[in-house]
């Protein structure tokens, strides 16, 4: 029976002297929860590791594009599409696209992921050439206005040259490659990162099959990325260009959700940076009670804190600002320690 292997995670002052650093970042473990398909977790010791998954938990990440892994960073969420969940039509004009994502960069964030076919869940398929209308010329028109790292939210292989073409600097398939596997050969040849999410089904059906998914949702996940990053690794896109993100919202439940937050951590087994986007997300105003999607900046942030907990490198946000602040303030605690 295979075991998965989490490291249990702290960022407390009091660090023993044999803990190992998490992924090389600024959290420790000095334990790991030993997980298996249809048994009770065990926590385990290091000693009683096997070396090589302590080297692989423990281990420094490669650079994000022009982005070290050695502090939280703050990915800025530009959709510019009609039927977002939380921002649709916005941002549809170019000249209003620019300036939000500059003021974003402004407000501390570190890149810019620009999205034209919303992935909320009903959504429908955008074309092709919409969406290639909807995010290249918005591409070039923010690096004219000045050079700034850039990814791309699309599970197309089309979409993703075009906004290569136009000065994106990343791609972000929210199908895992599942959707358009010809996107993994653009990624190989461009040789640029590529941040592969889990999902199921479409952005149409996702929500109806999650209930019936997944026999363990932790497991079922890890083994999801796990074979997304071997389809992207046979493109020829090498692992240290390679951001794994849980898909927090895809195609889960709430207590899916939940569960896959309680033990992000788990994710560091693949030797990968860790995404998260949950930023204003419909669990979080069921929770929170908060019915506005643009008044869940709060709940985003407490959720995100958790996550830099357990850490994870990179947040997917809407609101800069108050993730920001969270973080500084976040960070000051940790240094004073």
């Amino acid at each position: 029976m295979r075991c998965y292997v989490r490291p249990i995670p702290s960022i407390d002052p009091a660090r023993p002297p044999d803990a190992l650093p998490l992924a090389g970042g600024w959290a420790w473990f000095d334990r790991v929860e030993i997980l298996r398909r249809g048994a009770a977790p065990e926590i385990k010791p290091l000693p009683d590791v096997p070396v090589d998954d302590l080297a692989r938990l423990s281990a420094p990440r490669a650079p994000f594009g022009p982005l070290a892994m050695d502090r939280p960073r703050l990915m800025g969420i530009l959709n510019t599409t009609p039927d977002s969940f939380s921002d649709g039509n916005r941002f549809m004009q170019i000249d209003a696209a620019v300036q939000h994502a500059h003021a974003m960069r402004a407000a501390g964030a570190d890149l810019i992921d620009i999205g034209g076919e919303s992935t909320r869940p009903g959504a429908t398929e955008v074309p092709v050439a919409d969406e290639i209308a909807r995010t290249a010329p918005v591409i070039a028109a923010i690096q004219d206005a000045g050079p700034t790292f850039v990814s791309l939210d699309t599970r197309k292989a089309d979409v993703a040259r075009a906004g290569l073409a136009a000065g994106a600097g990343a791609l972000n398939d929210v199908s895992g490659l599942r959707f358009d596997p010809a996107l993994a050969q653009v990624a190989a040849h461009s040789d640029k990162p590529l941040i592969v999410m889990h999902s199921i089904e479409t952005p149409a059906t996702m929500q109806a099959a999650a209930e019936t998914a997944y026999s363990d949702v932790l497991l079922d996940v890890y083994d999801g990325l796990e074979a997304a990053i071997a389809t992207a690794e046979a493109a020829g896109v090498a692992r240290t260009r390679i951001v794994v993100d849980p898909g927090v919202g895809f195609g889960k439940t709430e207590a899916q959700n939940l569960a896959l937050i309680a033990r992000m951590s788990l994710f560091h087994g693949l030797g990968c940076p860790i995404l998260l986007g949950v930023s204003r997300k419909g669990f979080i105003g069921r929770i929170s009670g908060e019915a506005r999607a643009d008044h869940r900046g709060p709940g985003s942030a407490a959720i995100g804190l958790h996550a830099l907990a357990q850490g994870v490198q990179i947040l997917r946000v809407h609101d800069i600002s108050l993730h920001r602040q969270a973080i500084d303030l976040w960070q000051a605690a940790l240094a004073a320690g």
